[in-house]
């Protein structure tokens, strides 16, 4: 496995684990699961904060209303599948950025320890 093959796995790993996270701790401090009906309440302070929630935990949502929907409403695979590869994209991409946030981080932690 090349080191771009591994960078990418670590990305699509990081993604999910962050928007696990990020799903996880809305749900604590709201005692509610995020959803994307949260959009739809309006133009307002409630809509705009919640977009930033539901950007990171998206690969979250779409799994599980993926498994949700195919176990529930006995979707077609083809749809599953296609949810699926929406959710890994989204996570990959998710955790890159993730993953330039700890590099930048880490740099400036060191960068102040001098």
């Amino acid at each position: 496995m090349t080191a771009e093959s591994l960078q990418m796995l670590y990305a699509l790993v990081l993604g999910f684990a962050v928007a696990g996270l990020c799903s996880s701790g809305y749900r604590v401090f709201t005692s509610r699961l995020p959803s994307f009906n949260q959009l739809t309440a309006g133009p307002g302070a409630e809509a705009l904060a919640a977009v930033p929630v539901l950007v990171v935990s998206a690969p979250f949502l779409i799994m599980r209303n993926t498994i949700l929907g195919r176990r529930q409403e006995g979707r077609r695979f083809e749809f599953v599948f296609l949810a699926t590869l929406i959710a890994g994209f989204w996570s990959m991409m998710s955790g890159q950025v993730d993953h330039a946030g700890l590099r930048f981080s880490v740099r400036l932690a060191t960068f102040h320890a001098d």
